[in-house]
């Protein structure tokens, strides 16, 4: 593993996502689960979220299309709350959702509103 990816992706990782998440998936490390942790934050992160050819907001756009037409709802629940703090608005997460019911499916489209939904009735929970 090189340590200053994996550093840049771990800094990526926790302005998208938040310290609260990341720390959460770290605390559940073990020598089961440490090098997919690994893996994920040097590549994923690292690599390809820290390139250069599209800013985070792209990317996050990006991913709520990928991962909801792949019907992964828990990462999916993830990637809207990093989107809004990349400065996706939810009028656009709205929009992208709708881009999925045609290309992806209605049941992939339903599901992920259903996702997108819950996530953000748990962030304006947060400010009470």
């Amino acid at each position: 593993m090189d340590r200053d990816t994996y550093d840049k992706g771990m800094k990526i990782r926790r302005e998208t996502l938040g310290d609260a998440y990341v720390d959460k998936a770290m605390a559940g490390v073990d020598d089961f689960t440490r090098e997919l942790q690994e893996m994920v934050t040097t590549y994923c992160w690292g690599e390809v979220w820290g390139r250069e050819g599209l800013d985070r907001r792209t990317r996050s756009i990006i991913n709520i299309a990928m991962i909801s037409i792949l019907n992964r709802q828990t990462e999916l629940g993830a990637h809207v709350r990093g989107a809004l703090n990349n400065g996706v608005t939810r009028d656009e997460i709205k929009e992208v959702l709708l881009q999925v019911g045609i290309y992806g499916g209605v049941p992939a489209m339903v599901d992920s509103f259903r996702t997108a939904k819950a996530v953000l009735a748990d962030i304006d929970g947060e400010g009470e």
